[in-house]
């Protein structure tokens, strides 16, 4: 029996830290991130009226950037009417009808600076750039019930489908950057047309065919075309490139039971956390292609760490939840969002992280003038700007996470503060979580929950109506029969916890990380002078008052005690030192 998600316009996220979050981003994140891309000529270059010497040539990726802002404002007027961002929608919208080609391809650099080079280069993001837009196209028509943008990109779609399959006239035969192939599911899934999962099923198993020559720009493992998907058991190459495509391979492999994607998307997903992430969730090590190293090369002074790479696994994560009943995947998708992911933005939304350092040693940098360095203090825009509308689209729409279900059981995913409407019943959640461990559940009909105990969490109880139930887990879940007005508390025990890598990890060798609940948790040499001398004692770890309305903790250490805070909070008070691995005394 599948698995299914519950979409987020059904959950009310009412208080908490994920109201918060999406406040901040419909109040202030959201103009930001559009003003910027005003400044910049992103905006303006959906007019089609470049010439060259104009100032702010066009770029290659600009389409798909704006089309992640566009989809941002379809996620949050679902919830509450924008309608000045919806008119900004509507406007570039009028635009694309404008400036497309009569055979439907719309694309704002070829047009009007490579027309010649149509579907010729595979490594200028053509076909990325077409599936942010239909993405977007698709959430906006769900949120508005306005019809012309998903109209104009599936005319879009159409003509991408007669040149890569009918034809077969491209230059190429699948995507150099994946993104399309989880879009054209999103259509599928949208009208029931075939035609498009079919579509998506091709540019996947076109990967690592060399089909012609010449035809394809070289294989590699850069962009995930060394072997068939079906062979593809170790993640490599671009991280967001791979996690894209194996987001599609989840639900190809979820909506044709396709046993031989899943067998593969089973062996990247363990390849990846076993292997090749940080304890933050942070996946891409390297400046080098933006890529995965080999297995357990997690330096944390130069660590890449993109945005959008911890974005793309924990989309991945959230996939593969329905692929199985192990709350694994619920937890590394829990680790990304309050962690590495979250790192991207700044505390008061105005301005992100591209890369998010795993360390920061001023002092050490100076000595090595040529090593690539993430930086050390959140911009307000990119020369590429990818990451800000990933966070502007993923915030608005987190509440996709909480639940997955079937028709005999709910599982409780990640917990929020909410209410959200299943077909014929709700289910509410009052909570505190991430700040407190207690979860009370109610339902309004007869149901099976599952809920998850999170991996961090060594301690737990369970209560119906306040009776203690003997509840053992199952892969990660505790499985309750919820009468109609039952009340269920789960308490999760957030003591903090020290952390050890494995040993293969050699940057990490003799040092612990200290976490707290969700988060992993970090020490800034703003509160702390003695930072790169401390070394932590072992001992109890003591909750205490948080900067910034987070908790935060005391750490035992010599020379004196360090003040640690949620990583993702980091760099919010101006350039300073910054540790999550310490050297620890072993006991």
């Amino acid at each position: 029996m599948k698995n299914r998600y519950l979409p987020y316009d059904k959950t009310d996220i009412r208080r908490g830290f994920w109201a918060d979050k999406q406040k901040l981003i419909r109040d202030v994140t959201l103009d930001a991130v559009y003003d910027r891309f005003s400044d910049t000529g992103c905006i303006g270059a959906f007019e089609m009226n470049y010439k060259e010497g104009d100032p702010n040539r066009p770029h290659y990726f600009w389409d798909s950037d704006v089309a992640k802002w566009m989809e941002s404002v379809a996620y949050l007027t679902a919830k509450e009417k924008m309608p000045g961002e919806e008119a900004r929608v509507d406007h570039l919208v009028d635009c694309i009808e404008r400036g497309r080609l009569k055979n439907g391809y719309f694309n704002i650099y070829f047009e009007q600076l490579a027309p010649d080079m149509i579907f010729k280069d595979r490594d200028c993001h053509e076909l990325y750039c077409a599936g942010h837009l239909l993405e977007a196209a698709v959430e906006y028509y769900k949120a508005t019930g306005k019809r012309k943008f998903l109209d104009l990109m599936t005319d879009y779609t159409e003509h991408i489908k007669k040149v890569f399959v009918d034809e077969d006239s491209a230059a190429f035969s699948s995507s150099g950057h994946e993104e399309i192939e989880l879009a054209l599911v999103k259509l599928y899934d949208l009208t029931g047309d075939k035609k498009w999962l079919d579509l998506s099923l091709h540019f996947v198993n076109m990967r690592g065919r060399g089909t012609k020559p010449g035809k394809d720009s070289a294989h590699s493992d850069y962009n995930q075309d060394h072997l068939p998907v079906r062979q593809q058991f170790t993640a490599e190459g671009h991280a967001v490139r791979a996690c894209y495509l194996y987001c599609a391979m989840a639900d190809l492999a979820h909506r044709l039971d396709d046993e031989g994607l899943k067998t593969a998307c089973e062996r990247l997903f363990d390849n990846i956390v076993e292997r090749k992430m940080y304890i933050t969730g942070a996946i891409g090590s390297t400046a080098a292609g933006e890529r995965f190293e080999g297995d357990f090369n997690l330096p944390n002074d130069t660590a890449y760490a993109e945005t959008c790479a911890a974005l793309s696994l924990s989309l991945f994560a959230r996939r593969m939840s329905l692929l199985s009943d192990d709350a694994k995947y619920a937890d590394i998708a829990e680790k990304v969002i309050y962690n590495g992911f979250l790192s991207g933005l700044s505390l008061d939304g105005r301005s992100f992280f591209y890369e998010n350092a795993q360390e920061i040693d001023l002092e050490a940098r100076k000595k090595r003038p040529d090593t690539h360095f993430p930086i050390t203090e959140r911009v307000e825009v990119f020369g590429c700007s990818c990451c800000p509308p990933n966070v502007t689209r993923f915030i608005p729409s987190v509440a996709d996470f909480l639940y997955a279900y079937n028709d005999r059981v709910v599982f409780v995913n990640q917990y929020m503060d909410s209410v959200s409407h299943f077909d014929g019943f709700d289910i509410e959640q009052k909570t505190d979580y991430p700040s407190d461990g207690e979860i009370n559940i109610s339902s309004t009909a007869d149901v099976r929950l599952a809920l998850r105990v999170p991996s961090w969490c060594g301690r737990y109880a369970v209560c119906v109506n306040g009776v203690a139930v003997n509840a053992a887990k199952v892969k990660g879940y505790v499985y309750i029969n919820v009468k109609k007005g039952d009340r269920i508390r789960l308490m999760l025990d957030m003591t903090p916890e020290y952390n050890y890598s494995d040993p293969r990890v050699k940057t990490n060798e003799g040092l612990s990380a200290v976490s707290y609940g969700p988060f992993i948790m970090c020490a800034e040499g703003i509160d702390n002078p003695h930072l790169n001398e401390a070394t932590l004692t072992g001992g109890d770890i003591k909750v205490t008052q948080g900067k910034f309305g987070l908790p935060a903790v005391l750490v035992p250490a010599d020379p004196q005690p360090l003040y640690m805070i949620p990583y993702h909070a980091f760099a919010n008070r101006g350039e300073t030192d910054m540790k999550i691995w310490l050297k620890k005394i072993q006991n």
